[in-house]
């Protein structure tokens, strides 16, 4: 059951979360917004690997309607926008104020969607969420994981894997994740995953490079608990929303972690406020790898703590992570956790934007 969307008018005062953080909201900014485009995925099956790919994906066209009917709530016009080959003209047409961008892919492909942003920055539209950088960079986890370990933000013990027939590092250590290097929403890895030899590791990867030609991360698999931190600018303050993730117990599953399965499991997992002392142990590194990843307005961070030795570990990032009202997207419901509604976020993310747009002359 999807819950219901409550909505929050942009003259209300800034929502106090559990933890004392605000969003900044600014009520004449949104006054100046005309037209608010919310651009989405075109999906189709034919242009995914495996139908998981196609699942994982085909939900944002829901999501962008949801969305647009939040903002109209807020008496502001708005507007979806399917990113087809006719995207670019229907928008020089309408001309609107500013682009919320929830576009993942195009024709199936991760990579491709930096075109959206290129194209909206060649046109002269303001757009929210990461740039052509931010998003080339947050496509590919071994790039990601390169920057992280270069500027001393802990992440696992990696390899980058091209082709089949690999072999695997031993110093990686067990046991071990396979990953695609470019996906989202968990394709690829199912409940079986984690793998507690170096063989099974390598069968995994050529398995996934055969079936989704592209290149994966292997890391060494972190055993402890896993954290899902939100990183919200509202252009006044860097916010860090952090919640750890409690994972139902299962008799069948020795490791516990996010995997495709988990999304239609209920009940799979849930989330809880994390600790104080992880909070302050894993905020600073959150906020350096926002601003390192090249990432804008927001982004997820997801963080295993290794029970042994307590160093929290960055598995995976995502700056144009899930937006939308509905509690089962992570971002939404992290925030909520910390008493703040998505209609307060969007609210926030709408008037950071309208900002920048100048009132129009007043003509003698």
């Amino acid at each position: 059951m999807r819950p219901v969307l409550t909505t929050t008018r942009p003259g209300d005062e800034p929502q106090r979360g559990k933890r004392g953080q605000r969003l900044a909201v600014d009520k004449e900014a949104l006054a100046k917004l005309r037209l608010v485009a919310v651009a989405y995925s075109h999906v189709k099956t034919a242009w995914f690997p495996t139908r998981e790919a196609y699942q994982a994906e085909v939900e944002v066209e829901q999501r962008a309607r949801d969305v647009v009917a939040a903002i109209r709530k807020m008496r502001i016009k708005a507007k979806a926008y399917r990113a087809d080959r006719y995207f670019m003209a229907k928008l020089l047409v309408d001309q609107p104020d500013l682009v919320l961008n929830l576009v993942d892919t195009l024709r199936g492909s991760d990579a491709l969607q930096t075109s959206i942003p290129g194209a909206l920055e060649l046109a002269g539209v303001p757009y929210t969420g990461a740039g052509m950088r931010g998003l080339v960079i947050g496509n590919d986890r071994n790039l990601v994981k390169e920057l992280l370990d270069a500027n001393d933000i802990p992440t696992p013990p990696f390899q980058f894997i091209t082709r089949r027939g690999a072999s695997i590092r031993p110093e990686l250590g067990l046991p071990l994740i396979v990953k695609l290097n470019e996906s989202g929403g968990s394709v690829g890895i199912d409940n079986a995953a984690v793998k507690e030899t170096y063989e099974e590791a390598a069968q995994q990867a050529d398995m996934l490079i055969a079936t989704y030609k592209m290149p994966v991360v292997v890391e060494r698999f972190i055993e402890g608990p896993e954290i899902t931190l939100v990183v919200f600018d509202d252009g006044v303050r860097m916010h860090v929303f952090c919640a750890e993730k409690v994972f139902r117990d299962s008799e069948s599953r020795k490791y516990q972690f996010t995997s495709f399965e988990s999304y239609s499991e209920q009940d799979a997992y849930t989330y809880t406020l994390a600790a104080p002392e992880v909070e302050a142990l894993v905020s600073a590194h959150a906020r350096r790898a926002f601003e390192l990843l090249r990432c804008r307005d927001y982004a997820k961070f997801d963080v295993r703590i290794e029970a042994a030795t307590g160093v929290p570990y960055f598995t995976d990032a995502n700056p144009n992570t899930a937006f939308g009202p509905h509690l089962g997207l992570p971002m939404t419901e992290v925030l909520h956790l910390h008493g703040v509604k998505f209609s307060r976020v969007l609210a926030s993310l709408l008037s950071k934007h309208a900002r920048r747009i100048q009132a129009p002359a007043h003509l003698p």
